[in-house]
């Protein structure tokens, strides 16, 4: 076995033995979720968030490849595609660092410290320069809408799309139901 694919093993099997909820996508130890609690004493404090993260085959000579699954409100992660601006995983990646490197401290640290001054969401950034407070209020209103029972939210999704399907349903039996009325006439 090569050694980037020991790293890529060593790497995930050792985030799976810590306190991170872990879930392979198609048994793959180089693409998988990752459950990520925001850190105490931010706004972010109650939110828990579904990070996707690739592992190349170069990993961990190349950085791996992370994005927030669900909303976040912060300068430096883009609020639709949940791309992360973090220079550690962007520019100055090094070997050193593991996955756990990067949420035991990275993303925590980038969380309880914004740079609003290299933003990705324009709008997060001028509101925290502006209005501290303001700018608090609306994460702790994304964290209560987009980041607290992700789980649910999953099953909250699938249960709308069946009552969507249900909708359709009612309205063509409805449709059939006047239209052999008019025949019956």
């Amino acid at each position: 076995m090569s050694s980037p694919k020991r790293r890529i093993e060593t790497d995930v099997m050792k985030l799976m033995m810590s306190d991170y909820e872990v879930t392979l996508v198609n048994d793959s130890m180089q693409e998988f979720y990752v459950i990520f609690k925001g850190p105490q004493e931010t706004p972010f404090a109650d939110g828990r968030w579904k990070i996707h993260v690739e592992l190349q085959d170069q990993y961990p000579y190349k950085s791996p490849s992370i994005g927030f699954v669900n909303r976040i409100f912060h300068p430096n992660i883009d609020e639709q595609s949940g791309s992360v601006c973090l220079d550690v995983i962007n520019q100055t990646w090094s070997p050193m660092f593991d996955m756990v490197n990067i949420f035991e401290v990275f993303l925590p640290q980038l969380l309880r410290c914004p740079n609003p001054t290299d933003p990705l969401n324009g709008e997060a950034a001028a509101l925290l320069m502006r209005e501290p407070k303001s700018y608090d209020n609306r994460v702790r209103e994304y964290v209560k809408q987009y980041a607290t029972n992700i789980h649910e939210q999953d099953d909250t999704a699938d249960k709308e799309s069946d009552d969507e399907l249900s909708e359709v349903e009612d309205y063509h039996t409805d449709d059939e139901e006047a239209t052999g009325a008019i025949d019956d006439v």
